[in-house]
């Protein structure tokens, strides 16, 4: 009977990382692994999140949240760093976990990691079409709200609706085009990331850089608005409750991780890569939310593109870059949606590689050394799930898979550097067990104050995933049935 807690040896791994022959191909250097970083890093959170947290939870001093949530990530950011320079395959947190914790809870992570990766990419899909919709209409072109929303509406409280609308078409044409271009090869995908990084980068730029003129420092006081008696609203509280709301923003840079088997230098880059992502982001959010916050009172911030408020607010002086800041959010969209389906496939192909999923999963494309199957499936469900369905229930699911895959990321460090003290690391985590045992908490603690029905989903996804393990992939693993490899 096949061991469900066996590791895969250290061996192993490494001898699948050093197979370029049947593997994928190596392109990308630092820069392409810090734009990806980026990429998956800025979108929805800089152009509507800022605003929202501040208004009803931190207000100016959502500033404060901003780096409390930066530390918080950044915990969990060195653990990634570690592992990626140790185990420079795809797979991401499955591939750590089935390193660290054994098969069983490799499967949970990658099973997990599906809600990270492909769920985000219809999420963010879903907020695209809403931004290229607005921005079209500006320009005097206006699409049928039939063919440009989600057909279905889920309220909390009388359960699920039809909206009238048929199809949400312009989230699922983003999802084919890009889908289209990570089959056709990484470096390109990656060059098309670091062109629309390099906009979405300039449109904040400009408005931190010309915003500055218009901040009116009386909209600072009180920095830190007294608490209003409820938890959560504004005072240290709310600093608080502002910090675990935009954590989500900061989800992106471990997608760095799955690329880390098309790293031209894992060792040196993928460190780099994830972490100069990071500290790069957390910089630009906080000087946007400085500015922000500066320019308009924070309580007229609870909008869905607060930037633009930002720029009415600042009047005629800053009305040129209305339409640049629509097209910073669209381009900042994109790129997201291209880092979550660049990442979700190379989970796939970890798990097929491990026997856990069918072969073909692990298909590489002659040509184009891409994993044409996985980038595919990925795409055409994540298209479904964006055509469909509404942003919150698909926002809901993200949140708490890429919660836990953080969470489990941490642990693993802890576990390895037990069992594996003298293991190559080209880069190692600092404090250990301080700064693992920190994210870990943090992640747990975020996950702690997620709504019940989010846990109940779950918990049902999680279900499914077990049925799939126990079912097909115990007995095709190829660690724990050895006659199958």
């Amino acid at each position: 009977m096949p061991n469900p807690m066996i590791t895969k040896p250290m061996s192993a791994l490494l001898g699948e990382a050093a197979d370029e022959k049947h593997g994928l191909k190596r392109a990308l250097g630092a820069l392409n692994l810090a734009m990806l970083g980026v990429g998956g890093i800025i979108g929805a959170g800089i152009f509507v999140l800022t605003g929202q947290a501040a208004a009803q939870y931190a207000g100016p001093a959502i500033v404060i949240s901003f780096i409390i949530s930066a530390i918080a990530c950044a915990f969990a950011g060195l653990c990634y760093a570690e592992f990626a320079s140790m185990i420079p395959i795809a797979g991401s947190a499955y591939t750590y976990a089935y390193a660290t914790m054994g098969e069983f809870f490799a499967w949970i992570i990658g099973w997990d990691l599906v809600l990270e990766y492909l769920f985000g990419a219809s999420t963010v899909a879903v907020g695209w079409s809403g931004y290229v919709v607005s921005f079209l209409a500006d320009w005097g072109i206006h699409l049928p709200a039939s063919i440009a929303q989600s057909p279905l509406l889920y309220d909390v409280a009388t359960g699920w609706h039809r909206t009238g609308a048929l199809i949400n078409f312009p989230a699922m044409f983003i999802i084919g085009i890009i889908t289209t271009l990570l089959v056709i090869g990484i470096k390109e995908s990656a060059s098309f990331n670091d062109i629309i990084v390099i906009i979405k980068v300039c449109v904040v730029m400009l408005f931190i850089a010309f915003g500055f003129k218009y901040i009116k420092p009386e909209n600072w006081v009180p920095f830190i608005p007294p608490n209003d008696g409820t938890f959560g609203h504004f005072g240290w509280s709310g600093i608080l409750r502002g910090a675990g709301v935009i954590f989500f923003a900061y989800i992106g840079f471990d997608a760095v991780s799955t690329a880390a088997q098309e790293a031209k230098n894992p060792q040196r880059d993928m460190p780099i890569g994830i972490l100069g992502s990071l500290a790069a982001c957390s910089v630009l959010y906080i000087l946007v939310a400085l500015v922000l916050t500066g320019v308009v009172k924070y309580d007229q911030l609870l909008v869905p593109d607060p930037m633009a408020v930002g720029v009415n607010a600042a009047g005629p002086g800053l009305f040129w870059l209305r339409p640049l800041i629509k097209l910073g959010a669209v381009a900042g969209l994109s790129s997201v949606i291209l880092v979550m389906l660049l990442g979700q496939p190379r989970v796939f192909f970890s798990m097929a590689k491990d026997g856990l999923l069918p072969e073909i999963f692990a298909t590489v494309h002659p040509r184009f050394r891409t994993p044409y199957v996985t980038t595919i499936l990925t795409g055409v469900v994540a298209a479904l799930f964006a055509g469909f369905f509404p942003i919150g229930i698909l926002g809901e699911m993200v949140s708490i898979g890429t919660l836990l895959a953080f969470a489990i990321v941490c642990i693993g460090i802890i576990i390895l550097r037990r069992t594996q003290p003298n293991a190559n690391r080209p880069f190692r985590t600092p404090l250990v067990p301080l700064v693992p045992i920190l994210g870990a908490a943090a992640a747990f603690g975020q996950m702690a104050g997620l709504p019940l029905g989010t846990w109940l989903r779950l918990i049902i996804w999680m279900a499914l995933g077990l049925c799939l393990y126990w079912g097909y992939g115990r007995h095709h693993s190829k660690l724990g049935n050895p006659t199958r490899s």
